[in-house]
């Protein structure tokens, strides 16, 4: 993985999954800047509507115990990836709104 890549990180203890751009990957664990996955949508949505409240992508540490795996965001045949929704949705590049 590049730093500055799209990434959905998956996680462990608890499980959860985490979308985002990867800041810095080192042996103690990966920096991300973005959300849960389970938020994307609400997060579209709210940049779509130009709401300055909501949901909004925070800069986060998992200590690598935590990781079970880390998976490029990448679209599969017909299915788009999520930036490409995002795109699609918001009209803007999902690295704009991670800033």
């Amino acid at each position: 993985m590049k730093i500055n890549s799209i990434v959905i990180v998956n996680l462990i203890s608890p499980k959860q999954s985490f979308f985002g751009k990867l800041l810095e990957l080192t042996p103690a664990g990966v920096t991300i800047r973005g959300l849960d996955l389970d938020s994307f949508e609400a997060w579209t949505d709210n940049i779509s509507a130009r709401e300055e409240n909501g949901v909004q992508p925070t800069t986060a540490f998992f200590p690598l115990h935590r990781v079970d795996k880390m998976i490029l965001d990448e679209g599969i045949g017909a299915i788009p990836s999520l930036s490409a929704m995002f795109l699609t949705k918001v009209g803007t590049r999902v690295e704009d709104s991670l800033e």
